[in-house]
């Protein structure tokens, strides 16, 4: 029923909406045949462990990791390009359940957090979205199940019944679109199994985080439809306590499905249907304070104290209720010598968001109250038709066709509540907007590989994109046109305009196999990001011009090698990108005084480093990873914008949300004990060096270097599929900063989840 009400929300989808109202019947089909099946499967797997047994050999060896990096199914080791690949059981075992976590798993990779997800976005290689507004598309592409995410918010949503994700370092524009600039994020979620199967998982941690998460997948008809289904339930109250409320914030409330459907009418066809939704009720702080200078407004807050780990607020509640669904249709016809396969898909994301700002319990004769309550409505449709050869010839390539609609709509309402001296009384000012963007994107694109010789190949290709983006806006306001703005709030406006791009991307370069088990490639990129309008609720007539599309030049070479037959896997990656026309929010003084935020093509970043990958299977029951990052993300040509009196010199300075230093180390380790059952211990270590949160180089925006220890000790049972585990997050009890920023009248800290030692407890069963 949820979801049918889901899908009748998107208006341009009323054809699919029939398959909402049978998807119930459905999920209790996949449910009926796991129950019937599990007695006979039951006994397979007892046969199947026997003769597992029976068979097993002394070598011991890492798994191949095949990935689809290049559109097409390929070994981790022969693919050219720099992919870090985060399994979907090992988030499972460690309970992460967003794309945040994957921050300390991969070194290159960076989250900017603020309290909302709507403003929040993935960084990759020191490059990520600097911007708030919908017309900006994000320069770190997620990617589910081959369908492009339009907006940057959307890449937070939580993960279920993950297969694995694949982290492609550097631009990637020629396969995966013009928002991918800096690299792309690609998940891929389980498919329907034919045997029955199921599982349950439960978690709960000692400061009262909840999670259950259910699955189930079998054959409806026996080798024509199969299918599965899992459901995510989680609560948690926070780790941020709010005077006002006298409850805890920072916390959430979480409901989600997805399920898909794989129909085989004849051998050579598969067509396959996926739906997902996730809702989630979060109370986010907009920041606990660490400092001020202002005696007035520290009184104000009190009995708040400021501190470089304060965890408490004053003020009353933010909220934000979020939404994302979509729904694909996927078709793959398999040839003699080619694969042709087809993408089309609907996405629909609703967030409302309300915030306070200066964070106050109350107006005073000092200091107004400012609230909001944004609305985000973006829906997007896509098609992607793609032809992939098959055998390995002289050329193996990919080639296809791309379009995508995304209509972006927005309201938010600004509310004031503040004393007037002139009348000694207290007053109110109100505005609401209501803006947004439309753009449709149309491309043609294709990638071969030339096999010049058994060891030698080179690869070649081009994306040719075209653009199309409008916006409106529109603000009502209790401002006089007398007066710009008064308490954040500015007067009366209307806008809108138009622009087109053509833009090209594409790849080069020469890939060589060493040895057997040593192969090198040297790759050049070409990475284009297109046009962009700075559209917000304070915009004014100054934000109008369209702001240039961004380029880069990106140069990679990398090693993949196998060692000690195939216990070692060691990877290597060089690369050094610039960027021109690179699109960012800058804080702007005007000649009055004044602050703002504006959208402006900054000017000329680059980014080089070093990136190593490596796992060590020493025997059966010990394996070591090892992952580092050293990345040197600056700002080269600053472009001041010209309305800006005081703008800083920050050529040469670091770019935000990006260390130079990162790494992450771990060690698995198992004993085995009697009755087919073993003991598991997990240490992982996560360090970063100092990072800044303030592309206008805020000395006070600088979180120190530190490190994070997570350790777990589970029990399991090979025989009947359970495991009981005991984890340990932040063992060292380490205070850090998901973000720090100046605002209202002092610096302010976002508390990450595990900003404090915290132990959790949890159990799984497979069917």
């Amino acid at each position: 029923m949820i979801l049918s009400n889901t899908l009748s929300s998107l208006k341009f989808a009323k054809p699919y909406i029939r398959f909402g109202l049978k998807y119930s019947l459905l999920t209790s089909s996949i449910l009926f045949c796991v129950q019937q099946g599990y007695a006979q499967e039951q006994i397979s797997k007892e046969v199947d462990k026997k003769i597992n047994t029976q068979s097993q050999q002394d070598v011991i060896q890492l798994d191949t990791v095949v990935v689809t990096a290049t559109r097409r199914e390929q070994s981790l080791q022969k693919v050219p390009v720099a992919v870090s690949i985060v399994n979907g059981k090992e988030l499972d075992e460690k309970q992460q359940n967003s794309l945040e976590a994957i921050v300390k798993e991969v070194p290159s990779v960076n989250f900017n957090a603020t309290s909302t997800n709507k403003d929040s976005s993935l960084f990759i290689r020191g490059i990520g979205t600097i911007s708030t507004s919908p017309g900006v598309e994000p320069s770190v592409s997620t990617v589910i199940d081959g369908v492009v995410l339009s907006r940057p918010g959307q890449a937070t949503l939580d993960l279920l019944d993950i297969e694995r994700v694949e982290v492609l370092r550097g631009p990637q524009g020629t396969l995966f679109g013009k928002n991918s600039t800096a690299g792309v994020v690609n998940i891929v979620t389980k498919n329907p199994t034919e045997k029955p199967s199921g599982y349950v998982d439960v978690y709960f941690t000692d400061d009262h985080e909840q999670r259950i998460k259910l699955g189930a997948s079998g054959a409806l008809i026996p080798g024509v439809l199969k299918a599965n289904v899992s459901a995510l339930l989680s609560n948690y109250d926070g780790n941020v306590y709010n005077y006002h409320t006298q409850q805890d914030v920072n916390g959430y409330r979480t409901q989600g499905i997805r399920s898909k459907f794989e129909y085989n009418p004849s051998d050579n066809l598969t067509l396959g249907l996926s739906v997902d939704y996730v809702h989630k009720d979060s109370t986010a702080s907009l920041g606990s304070l660490v400092n001020s200078s202002n005696a007035d407004y520290l009184q104000a807050i009190a009995p708040v104290v400021a501190g470089q780990e304060n965890r408490k607020v004053n003020s009353p509640q933010e909220t934000v209720d979020d939404t994302n669904q979509g729904i694909s249709f996927t078709a793959d016809w398999f040839l003699d010598r080619h694969q042709i396969s087809s993408i089309t898909a609907l996405r629909q994301w609703k967030n409302v968001q309300q915030p306070y700002y200066n964070y106050l319990p109350e107006a005073t004769t000092q200091f107004a109250l400012l609230h909001d309550r944004g609305e985000v409505d973006s829906k997007q449709l896509s098609q992607e038709l793609r032809i992939a050869s098959l055998e390995d010839g002289f050329v193996n390539y990919v080639a296809g066709v791309y379009f995508s609609k995304n209509d972006n709509d927005e309201k938010t309402q600004r509310y004031a509540h503040w004393y007037d001296s002139s009348i000694q009384a207290y007053d109110d000012d109100y505005a609401v907007a209501y803006f947004g963007t439309e753009s449709r994107n149309y491309a043609i694109f294709g990638e071969g590989t030339w096999n010049l010789s058994d060891r030698l190949r080179l690869i070649t290709g081009l994306r040719l994109t075209r653009d199309e983006l409008s916006f409106y806006h529109n603000r009502n306001s209790t401002i006089p046109s007398t007066l710009e703005s008064r308490n954040s709030i500015r007067n009366a406006v209307a806008n809108s305009g138009s622009t087109s791009e053509t833009g090209v991307s594409g790849r080069a370069g020469v890939q060589f196999d060493i040895s057997s088990d040593i192969n090198s490639y040297f790759t050049y990129s070409r990475g284009y990001k297109g046009p962009a309008y700075n559209v917000y609720f304070n915009m004014r007539n100054i934000d109008t011009p369209v702001i240039d599309p961004e380029t880069s030049n990106s140069f990679e070479l990398g090693f993949k090698s196998q060692w000690l037959n195939n216990r070692l896997r060691l990877n290597l990656a060089a690369f050094y990108t610039e960027y021109e026309n690179f699109q960012a929010n800058f804080r702007v003084v005007d000649s009055g005084g004044g602050i703002s935020t504006r959208l402006i093509n900054a000017g000329e970043v680059s980014t080089k480093g070093l990136e190593l990958d490596s796992s060590y299977q020493v025997n059966e029951n010990l394996r070591l990873n090892l992952a580092a990052a050293n990345i040197h993300a600056r700002i080269d040509n600053f472009k001041c914008p010209p309305a800006d009196s005081a703008c800083p010199d920050v050529n040469g300075k670091p770019l935000p949300n990006s260390p130079d230093w990162k790494l992450n180390a771990q060690i698995n380790q198992s004993f085995p004990i009697a009755n087919n059952r073993r003991i598991e211990l997990s240490s992982q270590y996560a360090w970063q060096s100092k990072i800044q949160f303030d592309i206008g180089q805020n000395e006070q925006t600088i979180q120190p270097s530190y490190g994070i220890w997570n350790a777990s000790i589970a029990l399991a049972d090979t025989a009947s599929d359970w495991r009981v585990a005991f984890l340990v997050r932040n063992v060292l009890d380490k205070s850090y900063n998901a973000r720090l920023a100046t605002g209202g009248y002092g610096l302010y800290r976002t508390v990450p989840r595990d900003d404090e030692r915290y132990f959790g407890l949890s159990f799984r069963k497979d069917f």
